[in-house]
Formats: C-alpha cells, sequence, structure tokens
C-alpha cells in the first residue's frame, strides 16, 4: 500500500473515531465499612473511588443533598414554591426560594460553573478532578436507581418528586456554591432582588442614605469570622512540643453546622499506588478535606480575610442603570432571568426578574442582612475572589497525596485556592506549618487608603474591609508577581508560619498563631494584628503552652495522643476562670445589702444565684450545674462598650490581657440580673445541670451534650452554639447545638507504618432518623468517647463490624448533561 493510500485509510479511521460517540466510563470499588457505619473506598481508579463514595455517601444522606442539588438547580421555587426559606447553615443567610432560584439561574445562563471547569490547570480542574466528579455522580446515581426513589430508606424524601439522578453539571454547581459561602453567598437576597430606584416622591431623601458602617461590620463578624457563624480550633505540635519528641501531633476541631449540607461526611480511602487518605468532606465533595495521609495531617479553621470587596458606583444622571468610569458612562448589563413557580394548584407558572451586573461585579442591595440602597445616585456592586475559583480542588486532590509540611506549603502556594480558611499541618518528621495563602482580593492597605469611598473608609476602619470607588478604573485590585490570578494577593505577601513547637488558630487573625513569632505587616482585608483575641484563643494558646512545658499538672511535658484527647474536651470556661470569683464576690456583696440586683427591666431577687455561680465547676460539661448562669451572664456583658474588663489589653501581654472583671459598672450588675431573668423566664432552674437543657432528641432518644459557646458566654474551647437564636423560648424548648464541634481528628504517628488516629464525628455519619448511624457517634461524644480509626489495610480487616460492598456502575450520557 502507498504511503498515501495508507495515510487516507488512517484519516478515514480517525474521522470514524471522532465522530462516535464516546464509550462510557465503567467503575468498581469496594465499599469497606467499620465502626459506626464509616466507609473506606478501595478502587484502582479516581473515577472508581468517586464512584464508591458517591454510592456509600447516598445511601446515608442522599436526602439532605437531594433538596441543595434543587437549590443549585435552580428549582426551589417549582418544588416548594417561591414564598418558602431555607437555612444556610455554613454562613447564616435565610434566602426564599424565589430569590434563591434567580441567583443560581443567572449563574446557570450564563455557564459560569461550565466556563470555568473548561480551564486548563491550575486555574481549571485537574484530570484526577475530573474523573473523581465523574465517578461521584455515577455512584449518587446508582444507588438512586439501585433502591429507587419509593423506595428510600429515609421517610424524610421517600417518593419525593424533587429527588432525581443528578448531572455532573449539577455536581459541580454544589462545589461552586462551597466556593461562594463567605462571599455572594453572603449577598444572595441582595443580589437577586436588586432593582433600579423608580422616581418617587422619596427619591431626594435616599440619594442622601447611606447605610451604617458598624452595623455592616457587626452582620459581616456574625456570618463570616465565627462568631455565632462557622469557625474552628486546629493546633499542630512539632517535635518540640511532643513527648516522644520526633514525630508531630495534630488536633483538628472545626465548628460546623450540625444539619444540612454543610455537615461533614467522615470517609476513607485507598487508591493503591497513588494515594491513601482518611478524614471527612462536606458534603457533595469527594475528596477528603479535612484529614491525614500516611505522613501528613490537616485540619482548617475559618479565616479572617475577606474574600470580595464592594465596589460603590457612581450613577449617571437620570440613568440609574449607567455608572460612571473615569467620567464616561458603562451601562449595566441586564440580564433576563426567567423561573418556574409553582402556584396554589399545583401548576407552573413562569416568573421573571431582570438582574444586573457591572464591570466589578453583580450589583446588590443587601449584604449580610444589611440593606445597600440603590438610589438615583449610587448602587453597589460585589467584586468576588470565588468567582472563577476551582483552584481549590485541586488544592485539595494534592493534599490527599502530600507527604509533609513543606510538601503541603508548596501545594498552598501553587493553587492559592483555598476559599476562606487558614491551613495548619503536621507531618510525621515533626514539623508544625500554619497558613493563611488563599484566594483574596488585592488591596494593601495603601490601595484601600486611595480608593476607599466614606462608607469604605467608616468599614475599614470597624472591620477591615474596603468599599472601593467604581467610578475610577485605578480601583480595580493590584496585580503581584507571584500570584496565579490576577487581582489577588500572591503567596509572598501572604502569612505562614514553620515551626518545631506549635502553631494553632481559633479564628483569630494569623498575627498569634504562635506568640513566640507574632506574624506582622500584611494587609489588613486578611486579618488584625496587636489587637485583642477572643478568649477562645487564649484558653487554646493557655492549654497548649501549658502542655508543652508541663507546667498544667498533668504529667510529663509534652503532648502525647491522649493529652490532645482530653484536652479538647476537658470543657474548660476560661472566661470563668476569669471572672466568675469577681461575679460571685459582686453577688454576695448585693445579697447581703438587699438580696436583690439590678437588670435592664428593674431590680431581680437573686434567690440561690449566688450558690449557683459558687457551685459551678467552671466546667461545660454535662453535668456541670451553674454553668448556664454564667453563660447568660458572659453573653450579657460581652457587648458592654467600652469594656467589662478592668485590666486592658496589652498588646505585650496579649494571652492573659484584658482581665478582671469591673463590677463597679451598673452594666455588668444590671447583666447579672438579666441573666437570671433569661433562666426564669424560660423555667431553668439556675444551678440545672447543663446536660439537661442542650441536648439532642433523635429517635426519641435524648443526648446530653457537653461543650459552651466560646467568647459569647462562657470561654470554652470546645464550641457548641444553640440551634435556636440566643435561648430556649418560655416553653423550656432545648437549646441543643445548630453548630459546633462536628468532625474531630487527633493524628500523631510513632516508627510503625499506620498514623495513630482517634476521632469523633459529634452529629454522626447520616441525617437518616431510620438509620442506625443518626446518632451512635453522638451518644459516644456525650460520654467524651472516641473512634479508633482505621487507616492501614491490617486495621480494616481487622474491624469487628467490617461489612464489604463490591458496587459497580457506569457514567451515562445523561449524567453528562
Amino acid at each position: 500500500m502507498s504511503r498515501r493510500a495508507l495515510t487516507a485509510v488512517l484519516t478515514g479511521v480517525l474521522l470514524l473515531l471522532a465522530a462516535a460517540p464516546a464509550i462510557a466510563a465503567r467503575y468498581e470499588a469496594e465499599i469497606r465499612r467499620t465502626e459506626y457505619g464509616i466507609p473506606h473506598i478501595k478502587a484502582h481508579s479516581w473515577g472508581s473511588v468517586g464512584f464508591g463514595f458517591g454510592y456509600a455517601f447516598a445511601k446515608d444522606n442522599i436526602c439532605t443533598m437531594a433538596d441543595t442539588y434543587v437549590t443549585v438547580d435552580a428549582e426551589r421555587s417549582r418544588y416548594f414554591g417561591p414564598d418558602g426559606t431555607y437555612r444556610s447553615r455554613g454562613n447564616g443567610v435565610t434566602p426564599t426560594n424565589l430569590d434563591s432560584d434567580f441567583f443560581w439561574r443567572k449563574i446557570i445562563d450564563n455557564g459560569v460553573v461550565e466556563e470555568v471547569m473548561a480551564r486548563k490547570p491550575p486555574l481549571g480542574p485537574r484530570p484526577a478532578v475530573k474523573k473523581a466528579l465523574r465517578g461521584y455522580v455515577a455512584g449518587y446515581n446508582r444507588y438512586l436507581r439501585r433502591v429507587g426513589v419509593n423506595r428510600l430508606p429515609d421517610p424524610t424524601c421517600r417518593g419525593k418528586e424533587w429527588v432525581r439522578p443528578i448531572t455532573l453539571r449539577t455536581a459541580y454547581r454544589r462545589l461552586y456554591q462551597l466556593l461562594l459561602l463567605a462571599s455572594q453567598g453572603v449577598a444572595m437576597k441582595g443580589i437577586a432582588g436588586a432593582q433600579p430606584p423608580t422616581p418617587d416622591g422619596d427619591s431626594a431623601m435616599r440619594q442622601q442614605w447611606l447605610p451604617s458602617a458598624e452595623r455592616l461590620a457587626e452582620a459581616l463578624a456574625g456570618q463570616l469570622h465565627g462568631r455565632g457563624g462557622m469557625g474552628s480550633n486546629a493546633v499542630a505540635v512539632g517535635r518540640e512540643g511532643t513527648r516522644d519528641g520526633e514525630h508531630g501531633l495534630l488536633l483538628g476541631n472545626p465548628h460546623f453546622p450540625w444539619y444540612g449540607p454543610e455537615r461533614f461526611y467522615q470517609f476513607g480511602y485507598s487508591l493503591p499506588g497513588k494515594a491513601r487518605a482518611s478524614g471527612a468532606a462536606l458534603f457533595g465533595a469527594p475528596v477528603v478535606q479535612i484529614g491525614y495521609t500516611p505522613t501528613m495531617a490537616w485540619s482548617h479553621t475559618v479565616s479572617t480575610a475577606f474574600r470580595f470587596t464592594p465596589y460603590q458606583l457612581t450613577l449617571v444622571p437620570g440613568d440609574p442603570t449607567s455608572y460612571l468610569v473615569d467620567g464616561e458612562p458603562e451601562e449595566m448589563t441586564k440580564q433576563t432571568v426567567t423561573v418556574q413557580v409553582r402556584q396554589e394548584d399545583g401548576s407552573l407558572e413562569p416568573s421573571t426578574r431582570t438582574l444586573y451586573s457591572s464591570r466589578w461585579g453583580p450589583v446588590m442591595t443587601e449584604l449580610a442582612g444589611i440593606p445597600l440602597p440603590w438610589t438615583a445616585a449610587t448602587a453597589f456592586a460585589m467584586a468576588d475572589v470565588n468567582a472563577d475559583n476551582v483552584r481549590a480542588f485541586n488544592h485539595f486532590f494534592e493534599f490527599n497525596q502530600a507527604r509533609s509540611a513543606r510538601e503541603a506549603l508548596a501545594i498552598l502556594k501553587r493553587y492559592q485556592g483555598i476559599p476562606w480558611v487558614n491551613t495548619i499541618v503536621a507531618d510525621k518528621k515533626g514539623n508544625a506549618l500554619y497558613a493563611d495563602i488563599g484566594a483574596v482580593p488585592n488591596v494593601p492597605d495603601s490601595h484601600a487608603g486611595e480608593c476607599n469611598t466614606v462608607l469604605g473608609a467608616a468599614l475599614f476602619e470597624a472591620a477591615r474591609l474596603p468599599v472601593l470607588d467604581g467610578s475610577r478604573s485605578e480601583c480595580a485590585w493590584l496585580n503581584d508577581p507571584d500570584a496565579v490570578r490576577k487581582g489577588t494577593l500572591g503567596p509572598g505577601n501572604q502569612p505562614y508560619l514553620l515551626r518545631r513547637d506549635y502553631v494553632t488558630n481559633s479564628n483569630d487573625s494569623y498575627w498569634l498563631s504562635n506568640p513566640e513569632e507574632p506574624l506582622e505587616g500584611f494587609a489588613r482585608i486578611i486579618g488584625n494584628e496587636r489587637t485583642e483575641r477572643t478568649v477562645r484563643t487564649r484558653l487554646g494558646l493557655i492549654m497548649v503552652g501549658e502542655r508543652i512545658d508541663g507546667s498544667d499538672g498533668l504529667g510529663p511535658s509534652g503532648f502525647t495522643r491522649r493529652d490532645m484527647q482530653r484536652m479538647v474536651f476537658n470543657n474548660r470556661a476560661y472566661l470563668g476562670e476569669l471572672a466568675r470569683d469577681d461575679a460571685l464576690e459582686m453577688c454576695r456583696e448585693m445579697e447581703a445589702s438587699g438580696g436583690v440586683t439590678p437588670s435592664s427591666s428593674g431590680p431581680v431577687p437573686l434567690d440561690g444565684a449566688c450558690d449557683a455561680l459558687e457551685g459551678w465547676d467552671l466546667r461545660a460539661n454535662v453535668d456541670s450545674r451553674g454553668e448556664l448562669l454564667f453563660r447568660r451572664f458572659g453573653f450579657h456583658t460581652s457587648s458592654i462598650t467600652p469594656s467589662r474588663w478592668s485590666a486592658p489589653f496589652d498588646p505585650t501581654d496579649p494571652v492573659h490581657t484584658p482581665n478582671t472583671l469591673n463590677t463597679t459598672n451598673p452594666l455588668v450588675r444590671a447583666a447579672f440580673g438579666d441573666a437570671i431573668t433569661d433562666l426564669r423566664e424560660a423555667g431553668i432552674p439556675l444551678d440545672a445541670p447543663l446536660g439537661e437543657h442542650q441536648y439532642v432528641d433523635w429517635g426519641g432518644s435524648r443526648i446530653p451534650v457537653h461543650g459552651g459557646d466560646g467568647e459569647l458566654g462562657d470561654g470554652t474551647f470546645n464550641l457548641m452554639l444553640p440551634e435556636v437564636a440566643l435561648f430556649p423560648d418560655a416553653d423550656n424548648t432545648p437549646f441543643g447545638p445548630g453548630h459546633g464541634s462536628s468532625y474531630v481528628q487527633v493524628v500523631t504517628w510513632s516508627d510503625g507504618r499506620c498514623p495513630n488516629a482517634r476521632s469523633i464525628l459529634t452529629y454522626s455519619l447520616s441525617e437518616n432518623p431510620r438509620s442506625k448511624h443518626r446518632a451512635d457517634q453522638t451518644r459516644l461524644y456525650s460520654r467524651k468517647g472516641w473512634v479508633r480509626d482505621r487507616f492501614c489495610e491490617s486495621q480494616i480487616r481487622r474491624s469487628p463490624a467490617l461489612k464489604v460492598k463490591r458496587v459497580r456502575g457506569r457514567l451515562t450520557s445523561r449524567s453528562e448533561g
């Protein structure tokens, strides 16, 4: 055959292959469940790892996840009606179904997720990410097909029309939803509802109106930085801080929601020859996000860095949908969005809304629940650093294969994709790493000073967040030469600390990760320096320091695994240690001088309050009496201005100041009366054991829950914040946890091949009320118990609870849609 003929034949074959449909990927995985139903996936490809994970996860939590997929597919109004709401516990937002649908439909219509997922690494996903997610979709759908919607074991969604097979696009949108939690996610209502002003009679007044910087600062702190929102503790101890003097040790203690899709799912997997990891992932993400490999362990804590900046637009007179940039008008992008809405009779009708965007990002009229009015003169837009950030998932897949703290640091610098958390790492060789290296807008203090608006200057002073001038192109985010993405801070301008003793973080800024080496000189948009730390941060630093030098009286100096387990659940109430004795002295004085205390509503009889306070053991254990009284007292004093303390904060002694309760302050005395009133109105005795009122009632089984509420009341390290807003209503509703300690892990190493690890998933593996794994780990947590982690093959095989299931399947063409 001639060369020309051969070329023609080969060309024809290639054309036929190109025209032929792609062969569907096939998957096979082994799901080994050990104690408490924890799945360990064994497979020989990333796709099959994702398949096994998707199958196991769907079995345990399909109702929660199916509801979330309805959300990101913009179909809540279709199935649940337009006026209903859902609670995003991850950031404290409660949008209506209709607002949520418009927000997500705009993203879908614009093809945002598809565009960023199509990019090449590092800005786009690595091949392993794509393969694992395709496998996850196939595994989730395989479980649903095998069982059937009408036979689902969870009655919450059994037979519901909104439980459907998912597509790859839907799964990607869920990952995108997680990325936006601390940026557009807190402005969802404001973005979906932004409408230009109408020429009404009060427009002149509204032109001069600006929101309160103080209210904005308070709202942002509550939703983004651990004050009632998500938070965490993490400690990495190096070889100079462990008792064996050779290996590192890590505590991961994320404080995340106990309900809904921001829960963690615990699992492990083995990909022979490539990766082995164990830990937990947020729902819908088939990769370990907090966990450990054979020689490295890591965790995350919610960062103080802002991941967005508002821009204030100067509007063209007479045209509220055009704005000025460098003196020239630019028209906003107008996008008509339509969603299907269920009517009262069950029929569907379209609902249409026009949404608006600027060169800086989507126009918004609300941020963190605070109005940002769109007037005839001014509007606001959000520039979001996570709007095109899928680098985070490259980061996690590489962390799942990392071997050391230094390798972890290199991964952080390579992707800069972490969306809203710090990273804390320990390794087998005894290194400890803290880093707040991720996706952060490049707005150094000088740039903020040059470009801040009047509102921005006030908000920057109060909360470190600038509001930049959208009328000047020079106010765009700056570019660092070492940054992966334009407009973000490069790793050379972000803080990290690599040490051999310890690093820690409890949701304060990077500044005091280790008091021996404060981190300073970074942009304020990342965090504060030389400012007061929370009582939870201070307690963590005190406990770690005392254990390393042995001054806590709990045995020889240096941490062991058991020491760290005891520390995280010792439930010391540091605010009580600082203030209880002073409060008791104040109480006895008032008791002797009339038996009443002032309150915000008048004199209140003490009637046993002093005895309850004196009998408190300064802990937040289930049998601690008097803790509830002090917790409410701490809460009421937390907002006292200028301070509840007599000795002020001293930046030269940041761990131990401020201190000494100012009992001469009448507001402190009134706060004590308000605490007594709170408990009495709720029908709770002043000396009631904590566990009688802080509990969950799952499946008719009441499980008392230990832990306190940190800086909001008692100063505990082990955080448990109530599901209800502040306190039980008068009907004595229990204030069981809404969020707090969730997937907790303690990991270290010895000379053997397997990590030495213990964990506890405080709210258990499944949200299915009929599952035997709905509350089993919760009961264990109530007793301060731990799960012996099974990481290596030999450990898994020795599990007395071992059950093995082999699953097979493929990715269908519909799933690619």
